[in-house]
């Protein structure tokens, strides 16, 4: 039996550490090849007015109220809702089990495939037609979703590979591994960011992709759907709902800048996307010179851009397979820092509620779920990917999101919230805060939701069958849901007044001045 006695957690070393694993956990895959895209078709420049509307009236509250409800009721996403009311711990297991066994199990395919293609960059592997290449021969694609077919040999060795760093970094800890880590990827991600987006823009024809970027289209904004895209990345770019944010900040001190952690966070994020949309948008106004083509018809989005549009790209410009080699790098690096605190946010809510040794957890976890992502290595891989994703980011991450509102809004109190954030910041927030979270996320989010459940009612998803749509989608929504609730009914190993913050880095030896 667990050691029901008080309880010390892991504490990052550093808040630089903290900021750079937070900021790790942001980015992801998507900053680099869907902002761009959304930009682009939601009014280039014109769509950052309601981009920074949804990130000062959603994203940074969202993120204020996770870093705040890990800080203050020191646990990770099932311990801190216990802890704020033990009703709702159920939401917190939902939250790190769809994550971990539904986003998770695919995302790390994705950036196997990732890592196939650095390596095929180096001798242009891909071929002359990339698109035949990646659908027929990479994902031997099959003809439908109850078509699995083989598993694809090259992207299944490369998983094992992903799964074993993602082992290797949760296994050492969250000082020695995580912050570790992500103190290595972020400025390694950013240095190659740079290194792209400033070879990018030297590209004949790259004026022409920048301008189709940024140029506004102020008659965009009239459409409702712009702002429901701009909410929509902002609350997905930042891993909200993930519960990740939670389980980091109960590893922060005592002493902590919640509100100045919390803006760097989400700036350095939104920054990032907005400036690799340069790197993007450049090659693609080269196809498009390069090919004497219109923009619009060299331009993807998500999976073709990156696995088809970007490997022509970079057979067409010179020593285009050292540019290929550092952009499929950075999507290994940016996908792998997100998938390790993924991994992290479910092993820290076990380690909570069990008491168990969390490197056997972090084996145990990381184990099931390379088994569970056999399934999108197979030729119907990417389709069920599609419907997965589908599901799992439109209902469990909205829902999760409109619920935590409620519960911090309206049952544990905003204010309670609020007064702990100001004591431990120097930047302090007011009521304004309060009626975001209590009035006007929920809205947003509710929104989002009764849109994505209206076209859900009136077609199946993506044009694929109903069978599949229930069958993979629906049921696995529901299988998550039904494992938080056995978790949730379980008894607690672990009493959670008795759980308090380690004393291994004492809080004078923290620098609250470190991140300015």
């Amino acid at each position: 039996m667990a050691d029901k006695g008080a309880f010390k957690r892991e504490q990052w070393k550093s808040q630089l550490g903290f900021l750079m694993a937070a900021v790790g956990s942001a980015i992801g895959l998507g900053n680099i090849w869907r902002f761009s895209y959304m930009a682009y078709a939601n009014g280039g420049g014109a769509f950052l007015i309601p981009y920074t509307v949804a990130l000062f009236t959603a994203g940074i509250p969202l993120l204020l109220l996770e870093f705040a409800l890990g800080h203050e009721r020191i646990g990770s996403a099932p311990m801190a809702y216990a802890k704020a009311s033990r009703n709702w711990e159920w939401l917190g297991w939902w939250a790190v089990v769809f994550v971990m066994f539904g986003i998770e199990l695919y995302y790390t395919v994705i950036i196997a495939w990732c890592l196939d293609f650095f390596v095929l960059s180096f001798n242009l592997g891909w071929g002359p037609d990339p698109n035949t290449f990646f659908f027929k021969k990479f994902l031997g694609l099959s003809a439908s979703p109850s078509h699995i077919g083989g598993i694809q040999t090259v992207i299944f060795v490369a998983l094992i590979i992903i799964w074993l760093a993602n082992w290797f970094i949760v296994y050492r800890g969250v000082s020695k591994g995580i912050e570790l880590a992500n103190k290595i990827f972020m400025p390694l991600l950013f240095i190659l960011t740079a290194v792209l987006v400033f070879w990018a823009i030297t590209l004949k024809g790259a004026g022409t992709g920048i301008k189709a970027y940024l140029t506004p289209d102020f008659s965009k904004l009239t459409n409702p759907k712009v702002w429901i895209d701009a909410y929509s990345q902002i609350f997905f770019t930042l891993s909200l709902g993930f519960g990740i944010m939670i389980a980091y900040a109960s590893y922060l001190p005592k002493k902590a800048e919640i509100t100045k952690n919390a803006y760097l966070t989400a700036f350095i994020n939104c920054g990032y996307s907005i400036f690799a949309g340069f790197a993007v948008f450049s090659v693609l106004g080269f196809m498009a010179v390069t090919q004497g083509k219109p923009l619009g018809k060299v331009v993807s989005q998500s999976i073709g851009l990156a696995f088809v549009a970007y490997p022509k790209a970079v057979s067409l410009m010179p020593a285009g397979n050292f540019f290929g080699a550092i952009f499929f790098l950075c999507l290994v690096v940016a996908g792998l820092s997100s998938s390790v605190s993924i991994l992290e946010a479910f092993v820290a809510a076990m380690v909570d509620k069990f008491g168990y040794a969390r490197k056997k957890v972090v084996t145990i976890t990381a184990i099931l779920g390379f088994l569970g992502s056999i399934i999108f290595t197979t030729q119907a891989g990417l389709y069920w990917l599609d419907i997965v994703d589908h599901f799992l980011t439109h209902y469990g991450l909205v829902v999760v999101g409109i619920l935590e509102s409620v519960l911090v809004g309206w049952l544990f109190g905003t204010y309670i919230l609020r007064d702990h954030i100001n004591k431990v910041s120097s930047m302090k927030i007011g009521l304004w805060w309060d009626f975001l979270v209590k009035y006007f996320v929920p809205l947003v989010l509710g929104i989002i939701l009764i849109g994505d459940i209206y076209h859900e009612v009136t077609k199946p998803y993506g044009g694929y069958s109903w069978a599949a749509v229930l069958g993979i989608g629906v049921d696995w929504v529901i299988l998550t849901v039904l494992l938080a609730v056995i978790f949730a009914t379980r008894p607690w190993q672990r009493d959670l007044n008795q759980v308090s913050r380690a004393e291994t880095f004492g809080d004078e030896e923290w620098d609250r001045d470190e991140i300015t």
